[in-house]
């Protein structure tokens, strides 16, 4: 991964963003490894689908860190739209416990453009995260 700014058809720039959210209720849901390994599975499958980068993603039994690299027409919110939609749908196909649970992920979120940040610096810390992260719930 370079610090480059990338060159598209009719632009140039760089939309390298830092985003967190977490289960609702607080749910541990993501501890387990088998649960992880979708949920990342779907992460990834968004990304390819929707011409993301993934450059980190950490998936912690409480909360998501992804630094990623969006498309100029895709907003920041619509990105975390998608990622927390496709997950759920897949997570709770796949593992009918969670579908007794009225939401999997917290109306909350965390974003941050890290365009003035080296990547290297974000990077290390995700994946050097450890431990429990909250936010406040509406």
């Amino acid at each position: 991964m370079k610090n480059k700014l990338r060159h598209r058809s009719h632009s140039v720039g760089q939309n390298a963003f830092h985003l967190v959210w977490k289960p609702k209720y607080s749910s541990k849901f993501l501890r387990f490894e088998v649960v992880n390994k979708v949920c990342r599975g779907a992460i990834n499958l968004v990304a390819c689908q929707y011409i993301m980068e993934i450059y980190e993603l950490q998936i912690m039994p409480d909360h998501i860190h992804l630094f990623v690299e969006l498309p100029p027409s895709i907003s920041v919110s619509k990105a975390l739209q998608l990622f927390k939609g496709v997950s759920s749908r897949i997570l709770r196909r796949r593992f009918k416990f969670l579908t007794k649970i009225p939401m999997i992920w917290s109306e909350g979120k965390f974003y941050r453009s890290v365009g003035n940040v080296k990547f290297e610096t974000i990077q290390n810390y995700i994946a050097q995260s450890q431990g429990e992260w909250s936010f406040a719930e509406t």
